[in-house]
């Protein structure tokens, strides 16, 4: 995209911001009042903010869902609105499916699928039918849509070159670290465009929660799936959204809130890999009154080191440890050098303290969200991208469950599933089980364990190390995370723990 594209670019998007609601920081003061004076006779505030990134399109849908993952940018009103925006696009037509399909298993249409239906839903980068296997089993049929990865290409090229105008009109907005978001939801919209990837997401997922009996995972047909073409079983269910037919079928709307939020907290905290847009389209709810998953397209990891630093930081709130919470911030890079301890745990004070005996229905979840936010801009800390996701996802569960029942109590149902993690997390048998990793990467073979343990020397050397390497685990942790270790306290410790703060 050259140049001048982009800056035509820039003049359709600023028309049509300036005729919608947008958050004021989302643009520079200056950029927006120029786009002001520039389009005067336009009427204003006649969309919102989510309609407007719709009528851009495809990558415009993404970005806002994007954007749902960063309230510390737009507000944790604009969050919200676009945590419910809808990636639903005219569906093409069959004909280009069946040609795809042709292509990509190099025969005839009819050698694939016994039978192949017209499409029962579209997104901006795939489609799905209805379909049947030679044996009789119904099928959804997920393929990507032509020359998608161009047009998501072009976009975000304008992408990079407006979040490199808008560091460069505020040197402060680098702290919110804007090139590396877009990287990261390139990247994930990339993956997306290949099926097999999303195949794979719900093996792993099926795999993880097979031993439960409240959710269903649709089973994958892998001699049916390619990069552009995902074969999994059809599932028929209520949608979530179905208030009322779910009320018709007598399920229990209130055991059914439970289970979304503790279908989520298995998922994320666990096994360390969830689904990431859990909105009430990809939900249903099967005969049998079992949660089925929908479109693994977009997933979140958590891995073990976060998940340590996690259980750590918690510990310190829950006992109201604020100094401890802090002092783990800082140990971790979270937080600048040049910041200060004692009032970044003032800080956090000032916001725990408040909610202790709280009533649970009567907790802002987006007024706590906005006093964080205001936290990491004193403290000049920088966000981590990756972990947008789990809260956005989160705040999006949340909601889906009080759809269902608007009275329930987030903590009660989340406290079972974060207290076993936290003990899992903090037991004795785990840090021995990480002292041992830890020795094991210093090449001590772990079949020679016992034998140093009889030996006093080799016990003292083998605690040397295990300090050594605890240190080193820290700072490579200050590589990974580089920051805002503080959302990890929003994503948990105030919207799903605070039942243990409280108590």
């Amino acid at each position: 995209m050259s140049y001048f594209s982009h800056l035509f670019q820039i003049l359709k998007v600023g028309y049509l911001f300036s005729r919608s609601e947008i958050p004021d920081n989302f643009l520079p003061k200056n950029s927006y009042s120029l786009l002001n004076k520039v389009f005067s006779n336009t009427k204003k505030k006649s969309k919102t903010f989510g309609s407007t990134l719709e009528s851009l399109g495809p990558a415009y849908i993404k970005l806002g869902q994007f954007l749902a993952t960063r309230p510390d940018i737009i507000g944790a009103g604009f969050a919200k609105e676009l945590a419910n925006l809808q990636d639903d696009l005219p569906k093409f037509d069959k004909k280009i499916s069946e040609e795809i399909i042709e292509s990509e298993f190099n025969t005839n249409l009819q050698d694939v699928f016994a039978k192949f239906d017209e499409p029962i839903a579209a997104a901006s980068i795939a489609q799905v039918h209805t379909g049947e296997l030679f044996d009789g089993r119904k099928v959804a049929i997920k393929i990507v849509r032509p020359n998608v990865e161009e047009k998501f290409n072009k976009d975000f090229d304008f992408f990079y070159f407006l979040a490199h105008l808008m560091e460069k009109f505020n040197s402060d907005l680098k702290r919110l670290r804007f090139k590396e978001s877009i990287q990261t939801m390139q990247r994930s919209v990339q993956m997306e465009m290949d099926l097999r990837y999303e195949a794979a997401a719900i093996s792993e997922i099926n795999g993880n929660m097979n031993e439960s009996d409240e959710y269903v995972v649709p089973k994958i047909y892998w001699e049916k799936t390619t990069k552009k073409i995902l074969t999994i079983e059809w599932v028929e269910g209520v949608s979530i959204r179905d208030r009322a037919k779910l009320i018709e079928k007598k399920y229990d709307l209130k055991d059914l809130a439970r289970i979304v939020i503790q279908s989520f907290l298995t998922q994320a905290l666990r096994n360390g890999f969830f689904h990431a847009d859990m909105h009430q389209g990809n939900l249903l709810i099967n005969e049998e009154g079992k949660l089925v998953i929908l479109d693994f397209g977009i997933m979140g990891r958590l891995g073990e080191k976060e998940q340590n630093f996690l259980a750590e930081i918690l510990w310190g709130l829950i006992t109201k440890n604020y100094k401890r919470a802090a002092e783990v911030h800082f140990e971790a890079g979270y937080v600048p050098d040049n910041q200060k301890l004692d009032e970044f745990s003032q800080a956090l004070r000032a916001i725990g303290e408040p909610l202790s005996g709280k009533n649970a229905n009567d907790i802002s979840m987006a007024n706590v969200l906005t006093q964080l936010f205001e936290v990491t801009e004193q403290f000049r800390m920088e966000t981590r991208p990756e972990l947008l996701l789990l809260q956005k996802t989160m705040v999006v569960t949340e909601g889906v469950a009080r759809s269902l029942d608007p009275n329930l109590n987030m903590w009660d149902i989340a406290e079972p599933i974060v207290k076993k993690w936290m003990e899992d997390k903090l037991s004795p048998e785990k840090k021995i089980k990480q002292g041992i990793e830890g020795l094991s990467r210093f090449g001590v073979a772990l079949n020679d364990f016992p034998d140093f343990l009889s030996d006093a020397k080799k016990t003292n050397e083998s605690f040397n190390r295990f300090l050594e390497e605890s240190q080193s685990r820290t700072r490579q942790s200050q590589n990974y995370f580089k920051t805002n270790g503080f959302w990890i306290i929003t994503i948990v410790a105030f919207i799903f723990i605070l039942a243990l703060i409280m108590g």
